[in-house]
């Protein structure tokens, strides 16, 4: 009895035991369907319908880019295509040889598609591009042979297009596919792997205007990504903003052609606005050759060039102002009354200091006795050596420097450009860990020594003299419009980049004697053809690595000016040109700037303003005398 009583207890402990595990099981099994149903039911809503839907991008047509008149485009999209793989699709007893007659057909090799499919997402179906800028004839020839190749497909994908190339290239850059550290940056602003960016100049700087809304196209998939329905939904892609720029086509081809195959730059702006009417810098490259096969191989080769073509010498490279510096020192030394402008200094062709004998290479006798105006336009050394050293001192002198945008960016809209140099006694204790001397502030009166400058910086201190205190921002950028309307959605305005304190009486003797160079100095009879009154200044950089060369290449030639002379700020422009001194030596600066103003001014294209300015036989002259004439 009491063994049986015994194990009838047994049961029930052992049933009892078991309900309990069953209530537990319950009890969880209600509690998680609770919290997913309700507690976290949004997140897995959303989840479901992430899993269920596939999102597939459909790139934006970027914007096309204008010159200032805004009727031919210098950039447009072609039709191109991306070819995508779905490896999911593809059965996997064939994919070797799908993936192989796919390589085949675009021309590359296997092992670059199975570096961007590899093995652990093959039974993916989420599609992959595999190469983009494919041209029509290739996807005719992959679609006639569909059958062979599951899982392929293609999708439109507009290729840029540089109508105008030559010297634009450094201003309108170009794009290419984004890389791993552009979408670490872009990814928040709606970029995808997939995305077109620009990668140098105006297609970089305004990348985000020029980028459009890309559409989307969204199918109903299954757990797999297989698409289980038949309509999906698709939202158009909206084209990128067009833009106008400031660039005169016409200017541009005239400044290319008047610069010519040497190496340097030229820039043309409006002082009155900052407008940018040309900006040339050679050598230049073909952006298009960023779209082709061979572009990894082209980029190669233009990083090797010892030319350095990708550089833009406009705004990447400073360079000795030499003697277009004079302009700032005369300012200078009028607005500090540190010495009278009517007041002479007696130049005999060289100046002995500290042990040396620093020589007046413009003119070896000497100028004899000389006041500021004719010391500018006879560009004599002897008589900024004097007032720099003297009467001025390397403070002052690069305090001026600076007000007129020496050594600060230009702040011009491309997105890359350097600062120039303005050296002081405390820069060059900290650089070189050497006392700053007498010598030192000689050489940078003259515009040589430590003291650098951009072409375009140039430009703007020719523009602040033109505008009696004022440098206005330079731009490229003119209008933003709309691609279907035309609407001007944005237009540029002038802004005040750099306005000095330098007195009005200052400026105008400053323009005298800028006039009186081209009128009675070292470019008068380079100028003498010339009906528009021009302002001027001359500048021959020694360049220390050619210094010792038997063909005697170490001066770089320069010339700034603005014209007309006699007219409003409105109604000019200002010019700065440099040939560098790997040119064979002609002292050809001058005369470039000379063409882009006859040209500019007559509306003449470049051999039209060599034969108004009967050029023809000063140009063989030159050639035939290379390397003997000097400032």
């Amino acid at each position: 009895m009491f063994k049986q009583a015994q194990d009838r207890l047994s049961k029930v402990a052992k049933v009892n035991i078991l309900l309990i595990i069953l209530i537990i099981f319950f009890a969880v099994y209600i509690y998680k369907l609770f919290s997913m149903q309700i507690v976290q039911g949004d997140h897995y809503r959303s989840q479901s319908q992430r899993i269920s839907s596939q999102v597939t991008v459909i790139s934006a047509q970027r914007g096309e880019i204008f010159d200032r008149n805004a009727n031919l485009p210098m950039v447009i999209n072609t039709d191109s295509f991306a070819v995508e793989v779905t490896p999911g699709e593809i059965p996997a007893n064939r994919y070797d040889t799908v993936i192989l007659k796919l390589a085949q057909y675009l021309g590359i090799p296997k092992s670059d598609i199975d570096r961007k499919i590899p093995k652990n997402i093959r039974r993916s179906y989420s599609s992959i591009q595999i190469k983009s800028n494919v041209p029509f004839t290739v996807i005719s020839n992959i679609a006639e042979n569909k059958t062979d190749l599951p899982g392929v497909s293609w999708v439109s994908k507009p290729m840029r297009n540089y109508l105008h190339t030559g010297s634009l290239s450094h201003i309108i850059g170009y794009v290419g596919d984004i890389n791993r550290d552009e979408m670490t940056v872009l990814y928040n602003q709606g970029y995808n792997k997939n995305s077109i960016v620009g990668k140098t100049g105006i297609e970089k700087q305004y990348d985000s205007l020029l980028q459009g809304t890309p559409g989307r196209e969204m199918s109903t998939v299954d757990v797999h990504g297989r698409i289980i329905s038949d309509t999906p939904i698709v939202e158009e892609p909206k084209m990128g903003k067009n833009l106008v720029l400031t660039i005169d086509s016409d200017i541009q081809k005239l400044v290319e052609n008047a610069l010519g195959e040497r190496v340097g730059a030229s820039v043309v702006l409006k002082p009155s606005t900052g407008e940018v009417l040309a900006m040339v810098s050679y050598p230049y490259y073909d952006s298009n050759i960023f779209s082709s096969d061979d572009s990894s191989r082209e980029y190669s080769k233009l990083l090797n060039d010892t030319s350095k073509p990708l550089l833009n010498r406009a705004v990447q490279v400073s360079y000795p102002p030499a003697s277009t510096f004079k302009v700032i020192m005369s300012a200078a030394m009028l607005q500090e009354n540190a010495f009278p402008g009517s007041k002479k200094i007696e130049c005999k062709g060289k100046m002995s200091y500290g042990g040396r004998v620093f020589h007046c290479h413009v003119h070896e006798p000497g100028h004899g006795w000389l006041d500021l105006k004719n010391a500018m336009a006879q560009s004599c050394d002897v008589y900024y050596w004097t007032v720099g050293r003297d009467y001025l001192g390397i403070e002052k002198i690069s305090s001026y420097a600076r007000e007129f945008g020496f050594g600060k960016s230009a702040q011009i809209d491309l997105p890359s450009q350097v600062s120039g140099l303005v050296p002081t006694a405390e820069w060059k204790e900290k650089k070189y860990h050497e006392k700053w001397l007498g010598g030192d502030t000689m050489s940078c009166s003259i515009g040589q020594g430590y003291m650098e400058a951009t072409p375009l910086q140039l430009a703007d201190m020719v523009a602040m003299v033109s505008n009696e205190g004022v440098i206005y921002k330079p731009h490229l950028l003119k209008e933003v419009r709309d691609p279907v309307t035309n609407e001007v959605i944005q237009e540029v305005t002038p802004s005040i980049l750099t306005e000095s304190t330098i007195d009005k009486e200052v400026w105008k003797e400053v323009q005298e004697a800028m006039r009186h160079t081209v009128t009675d100095g070292t470019i008068e009879w380079v100028f003498q053809r010339q009906k528009i009154q021009v302002a001027a200044k001359t500048g021959t950089a020694e360049v220390d690595q050619y210094k010792n060369s038997a063909d005697n290449k170490h001066w770089h030639s320069w010339l700034v000016a603005y014209a007309p002379y006699d007219a409003p700020p409105e109604d000019r422009i200002c010019v700065a040109t440099i040939v560098e001194a790997v040119n064979n030596w002609e002292w050809w600066a001058p005369y470039c700037t000379n063409i882009i103003i006859q040209g500019y001014f007559e509306n003449q294209n470049y051999e039209e303003a060599v034969n108004a300015l009967k050029y023809q036989s000063v140009i063989e002259e030159l050639r035939r005398n290379a390397n003997t004439r000097r400032e």
